[in-house]
């Protein structure tokens, strides 16, 4: 590559990074190539951006992740026995 070609691309790189973009590498299948193409174009569109981040957000966002103490406070425990009969062992001769 000659060197005003990379010259050229160093200051693309660089005003990219300075803009807070930065490159990504994906692998999708060759159907789905165009359709990740536009949602990408479409995250640095300033007038779209906003509407597709908050959509992309509130379709792929993980739930918060919760502890087990919290997960067995909101488990559905009707009907279940939570009693248990009290064994006091068996006789040890020492």
């Amino acid at each position: 590559m000659p060197n005003s070609q990379k010259s050229a691309l160093t200051k693309f790189r660089a005003r990219q990074k300075r803009q807070g973009v930065v490159r990504v590498e994906v692998q999708v299948r060759r159907e789905d190539a165009a359709l990740v193409r536009r949602v990408a174009h479409t995250l640095l569109d300033p007038a779209r951006g906003t509407a597709a981040r908050a959509l992309l957000k509130q379709q792929f966002n993980e739930p918060p992740t919760r502890g087990l103490k919290a997960l067995l406070a909101a488990a559905p425990l009707d009907g279940i026995d939570l009693e248990r009969v009290r064994d006091t062992g068996r006789k040890v001769d020492l």
